[in-house]
């Protein structure tokens, strides 16, 4: 059976999240709650911990897995550049569900960045954010799905043929669901925002945003 631990992402149970941290840095797998849907959590510098998730999610190498980190200054050693446009995304949109699409850095492992980009997102969910702040590496957070299947907003009503995949389960009960997050490329300096996925915050608002920091 999966080790499954309810918790309330109002009161954080700091022991949960070193246990969640400990497995991560073991090389093993979790589940765990970003803002509108569970997650997939596994250290992103550790190749073989990724190549499982791609096993499980039953996903294409050549699909890129977005992570999560602590904070901006973890960028330094994850992209390469860090754009102006981005530097305003990140002020409005950060933390929250925004995931911004960099030249990874050559130090960062091809399963992550097989196309030498990097999606990354600062998480607001306060669990997601405990994690990423208590980790001293980026972690995954993909969602807990096998491609092309719907993602998962409660842990009950997931299929345990998929959950037994994994090492922690933390289940903070209904997630508000819907959409993920809005996925931007950024890399493009000639042609501007490219985005990539519609998601939480509407096309629109990006792209208005994108014209008002041009402007001003």
């Amino acid at each position: 059976m999966p080790n499954i631990v309810k918790t309330d992402k109002n009161n954080i149970d700091l022991d949960l999240i070193k246990k969640a941290v400990l497995t991560l840095k073991q090389g093993k797998t979790i589940i765990f709650p970003t803002q509108s849907l569970y997650g997939i959590g596994a250290n992103a510098f550790n190749p073989n911990a990724v190549k499982k998730i791609f096993q499980i999610k039953k996903r294409l190498l050549s699909t890129p897995i977005l992570i999560l980190i602590k904070n901006k200054k973890a960028l330094d050693k994850l992209v390469l550049e860090i754009p102006d446009i981005a530097e305003k995304l990140m002020e409005n949109f950060w933390p929250g569900r925004l995931t911004i699409v960099f030249k990874a850095a050559k130090t960062v492992n091809r399963i992550i960045a097989p196309n030498k980009k990097i999606g990354i997102r600062l998480p607001a969910h306060p669990i997601a954010a405990a994690i990423a702040n208590s980790a001293e590496f980026p972690i995954t957070a993909t969602s807990a799905n096998i491609s092309g299947a719907p993602a998962i907003s409660e842990i009950k009503n997931t299929d345990k043929n998929f959950i037994e995949n994994f090492d922690l389960i933390i289940d903070a009960g209904k997630l508000k669901g819907g959409k993920g997050s809005t996925v931007i490329d950024v890399t493009d300096k000639k042609n501007g925002i490219k985005i990539l996925r519609e998601g939480s915050i509407p096309a629109d608002q990006i792209i208005q945003f994108e014209h008002n920091a041009a402007n001003r």
